[in-house]
């Protein structure tokens, strides 16, 4: 049963890939505007820049604003990101040491509190309850679902066949919902820095206060 899980899974990280880079691919369908004004800078410093310090929280007036939810944000994403490790791991059949899984455990178990401490930011915060739409609530209680199993199943082997399950359904539905900015983040983070790079405006060479 868990040999075809795995398969399974594997088959749904296909699907899901090939839809994600579909998708990048349908942007060059719009055409590329010329440029008519000269650069006035360098690409690659806008998008050094869009990927380094504009990240930090100083640099980002909602994120300074809400530190708390900056950080939660954080330990959410990098425990997403060890639960797919952990989960690729489980389908090749590689062997962790023990120290790794408790590692795991930790930063996993993390993940999965910030997520329900965002999940429930939105339902409580009226302004944020109005903005979601269900993909966000959707997309927050599947990838809490899909962490909290990957936790549990690091201490019990036999609900590997639910994380199996939801980590194929998950999958599957990436590139249908707003957890697809899990890779079209990084596209559109290189277009931001070539644009305003070239511009001139990235890296700001003048800090504004607001």
């Amino acid at each position: 049963m868990l040999a075809v899980l795995k398969w399974g899974v594997s088959g749904s990280f296909l699907i899901c890939i090939i839809s994600l880079i579909f998708l990048v691919l349908k942007t060059f369908s719009f055409g590329r505007k010329p440029h008519y004004a000269r650069s006035q800078g360098e690409g690659k410093k806008g998008i050094f820049y869009a990927f380094g310090k504009a990240m930090m929280p100083w640099e980002k007036e909602s994120a300074r604003r809400h530190i708390l939810s900056y950080l939660a944000g954080i330990f959410y994403h990098g425990g997403i990101f060890v639960a797919f490790f952990y989960l690729f791991s489980l389908v090749i059949s590689l062997e962790l040491k023990m120290p790794f899984v408790f590692v795991f455990r930790i930063l996993i178990g993390l993940g999965f509190i910030c997520g329900i401490g965002i999940f429930a930011k939105r339902i409580i915060h009226t302004s944020l309850r109005k903005i979601s739409c269900p993909d966000d609530f959707a997309a927050n209680l599947m990838v809490d679902l899909f962490l909290a199993l990957a936790f549990l199943s690091t201490f019990y082997p036999v609900l590997k066949t639910y994380f199996f399950i939801i980590s194929s359904i998950l999958f599957l539905y990436i590139p249908l919902g707003k957890i697809r900015h899990c890779v079209l983040f990084f596209y559109v983070r290189i277009l931001f820095g070539l644009f305003y790079g070239r511009r001139g405006v990235l890296p700001q060479k003048i800090k504004f206060e607001i």
